[in-house]
């Protein structure tokens, strides 16, 4: 994967689902595109699907803050066959989408733009849930090369739920008009996961984005969420204890430290659903609840 150097890969015309591929022109025509341009020809194909039940071999959700181009990036992948609704129980709109790369077909959940996990809103309600309950296979985090200050601690957040996270590093085109560098190999390593330079609504880095979130879905060795060690011990401690208690009332949760921590810190949302039993509703894989992500049978 080139991904975290901002490496091009070449990536196929986009097509519609069930449309006969077009037989590629010759080298020199009109129609040719070249190995440089971000929708290439050669290698697996990206083609935008419609939804339907028991079609899609991965999850993919998006997240970030307002603001990135989360949009722009859900719109490059799925094209114009996207499904706009509500999350169950919620006034909160999910767009959804779908596209086929390689040999699968991922299916696409644009979650509402947030700046935090904590639970202050529905929209962070929503985001907050469908990242710790919902499991999907990826979890693409969308973040303003420009801003990047301001973005990262909903990265952290996310790490310490799941390694299954590619960084979309967007907007590098604006950041480079303003005399801004970031290191994406850096930033690779002290996250440790891939982190994908790219300018969304040029194209550029979507070939990369594409590989490496076909890496991450299919991996079996996914790096383990982030812990936060407290130098409190009687803090450790409690999260410790409390973690456990999670375990036992509600077998299955993951990340039962996160679920501690955020009980902790009195976060209304999971405190609601410890007290009325439906922390372990959350975790029940199959089904389209206002926080869980439904996968094919």
């Amino acid at each position: 994967m080139g991904g975290a150097g901002g490496g091009t890969q070449d990536l196929p015309t986009p097509r519609a689902l069930g449309a006969a591929a077009p037989d590629p022109p010759a080298h020199g025509s009109a129609g040719h595109a070249c190995g440089s341009c971000a929708l290439s020809t050669g290698g697996a194909r990206l083609a935008r699907m419609g939804l339907a039940p028991g079609r899609h071999d991965h999850v993919v959700v998006l997240a970030g803050n307002p603001n990135t181009g989360k949009s722009t990036v859900f719109n490059a992948l799925t094209g114009l066959r996207q499904h706009v609704g509500n999350w169950s129980g919620k006034t909160v709109a999910r767009a959804e989408g779908g596209f086929t790369y390689g040999d699968a077909r991922y299916r696409v959940v644009d979650l509402p733009g947030t700046y935090s996990l904590l639970s202050t809103s529905a929209d962070e309600d929503v985001a907050r849930d469908a990242l710790l309950f919902g499991r999907p296979d990826v979890v693409v985090v969308v973040v303003d090369a420009t801003r990047l200050e301001r973005n990262l601690p909903l990265v952290l957040q996310i790490r310490q739920i799941t390694g299954r996270v590619v960084v979309a590093l967007n907007l590098v085109d604006e950041a480079r008009r303003h005399g801004i560098t970031v290191d994406a190999r850096h930033l690779t390593r002290e996250l440790g996961v891939p982190v994908v330079p790219m300018a969304a609504r040029r194209g550029e880095g979507l070939p990369d984005l594409l590989a490496a979130v076909a890496q991450v879905a299919t991996t079996e060795d996914a790096p383990p969420p982030m812990r936060l060690v407290h130098r409190d011990r009687e803090l450790e401690e409690a999260v410790a204890t409390l973690a456990d208690r999670v375990a036992a009332q509600f077998p299955g949760v993951p990340n039962t430290r996160w679920v501690a921590l955020r009980l902790l810190e009195g976060d209304p949302g999971i405190e609601a659903a410890v007290r009325d039993g439906s922390l372990g509703e959350l975790t029940r894989p199959g089904t389209m609840t206002g926080a869980t992500v439904e996968r094919a049978g």
